[in-house]
């Protein structure tokens, strides 16, 4: 299993220097990844944005949206934006998508909330279309596209995914929650008769030391809109060095080929830190 780390662009008050900076060490580190998440209403900066940032000062470690809330965007224009970023990038992007679960998200924008999975079915397509056109560029050598990865847990999610996708991105929580979305998404990949087996990639939070407690803050804050529920992913905050290798463990046991660890602080010396836990 792969481990990748989080930009801390979805943590208020990130600073331009924190973001650049924390990108250089992800490439400097034992990391195979830098994902973003995705809020409109939110002090966070937009990810396809907070990614551009991170491709300028990288050139190994791979990009990914975990997730980007897809529906919410102009189609052809996001088809553009994407296969930019994907070129600059020099084919290092991974696009997770999925409709997201925040109606106040879809409230700030032009897309109505209850017709977001449509979108989404549509735009997955008219991706392709865009992308496979020779017209519209930038293109990277020899690749078509970035690989795809959709989210969500409900029955229509996984067909999407099954479908269109070239893999599942599962919205967090312990490993045993992990395997089971799992063994949904490889159910649904089966039924479509897809060959092989979907990508799997999972996410967690950490914030290590004394950071732990603002981290857990920021989790309540951001999840919010889950009622009580935020407190037990507030709960499930890695705060230890040996609650990240457990976790760890727990995923690749569960068959996830990509784990992304997400700070839930801002603050520079997290990610070595973290890197320090991974050995």
């Amino acid at each position: 299993m792969k481990v990748g780390v989080g930009l801390p662009s979805c943590v208020p008050g990130c600073s331009p220097d924190v973001l650049v900076d924390w990108a250089r060490a992800a490439e400097a580190g034992p990391f195979a990844s830098l994902g973003t998440v995705d809020r409109v209403r939110y002090g966070n900066y937009e990810p396809l944005v907070a990614l551009s940032a991170a491709a300028a000062v990288t050139s190994r470690i791979q990009l990914a949206t975990s997730i980007l809330i897809s529906p919410l965007r102009e189609t052809t224009t996001l088809a553009k934006q994407i296969a930019s970023l994907d070129a600059l990038a020099g084919g290092r992007l991974v696009l997770g998508v999925a409709v997201g679960a925040r109606r106040d998200d879809y409230d700030e924008g032009e897309h109505p909330y209850e017709e977001r999975g449509r979108r989404l079915d549509d735009q997955l397509r008219a991706f392709r279309e865009v992308w496979e056109d020779p017209a519209v560029g930038p293109r990277v050598d020899g690749r078509d596209r970035p690989t795809v990865l959709v989210g969500g847990s409900s029955g229509p999610a996984m067909a999407r995914m099954a479908r269109e996708g070239d893999g599942f991105v599962h919205a967090g929580g312990p490993p045993r929650a992990f395997a089971r979305a799992a063994d949904q998404a490889r159910a649904a990949w089966a039924d479509l008769g897809r060959p092989g087996e979907p990508q799997l990639w999972g996410m967690a939070y950490f914030a290590l030391g004394d950071a732990a407690d603002r981290g857990r803050e920021y989790l309540r804050d951001y999840y919010a809109f889950t009622g009580h529920f935020a407190e037990r992913i507030a709960e499930g905050l890695l705060d230890t060095p040996l609650a990240v290798r457990e976790l760890v463990e727990g995923y690749a046991d569960a068959g996830c080929d990509h784990l992304i660890l997400f700070p839930a602080v801002a603050d520079r010396d997290q990610i070595d830190r973290l890197a320090d836990c991974l050995g």
